[in-house]
């Protein structure tokens, strides 16, 4: 399985330490070259008005959006979900915008309001959720599954499933469990064949 790892900003690193201990190869996306012959896609925390910046300069963002909508599976954490998203609270313009959720930004503060708890993710129980200066997610559209929920805060969605697209606010790559990345993986070999 050949992952491409958006490696343009951001905690990519720790994603790909992640995938490559489940046997899974990495290549870091850094230009357009890079983006042929993926099997999945993981979109990483960090900024993301830089990475959507970045992705545009290296003309990248349209490529990407391509494979995605052609079924590619990705994984997207914190940054990711935002840039995936087709709306953002308070009128930003949006990157990929293909996944069919609306999300606030920085929706728990400041970095220094990050926050570690545990909760159900689909039929996973007990999963570690870091959240730093993360987003929520305010409404899914059709199509679009629940995954995870604040566990504080039954109002605030934290991840999602659409189609191929699996996108959280969270950092699971931050922590010792390795099931959401098994579970993405799972996407990538039935998608394989």
């Amino acid at each position: 399985m050949n992952i491409g790892v958006l490696a343009v900003q951001g905690a990519f690193i720790e994603h790909e330490n992640m995938l490559r201990s489940l046997g899974a190869e990495c290549r870091e996306l850094r230009c357009r070259e890079d983006i042929d012959h993926l099997d999945g896609i993981v979109l990483p925390g960090g900024e993301s008005t830089v990475q959507a910046r970045l992705l545009t300069e290296l003309s990248m963002m349209t490529p990407l959006k391509k494979l995605i909508e052609s079924g590619v599976p990705v994984l997207a954490t914190c940054a990711g979900l935002i840039l995936l998203a087709e709306h953002i609270d308070g009128g930003e313009a949006p990157h990929i915008a293909t996944l069919p959720v609306t999300v606030r930004r920085n929706a728990y503060g400041r970095q220094s309001a990050s926050f570690c708890c545990r909760a159900s993710f689909g039929t996973m129980a007990d999963v570690p959720m870091m959240f730093i200066r993360a987003p929520f997610i305010e409404s899914v559209g059709d199509g679009v599954e629940i995954m995870a929920h604040d566990s504080s805060d039954a109002q605030n969605i934290t991840a999602v499933k659409y189609k191929n697209q699996l996108a959280m606010a969270f950092h699971p790559e931050l922590t010792n469990d390795t099931r959401i990345h098994e579970y993405f993986l799972k996407l990538v070999a039935r998608r394989r064949g």
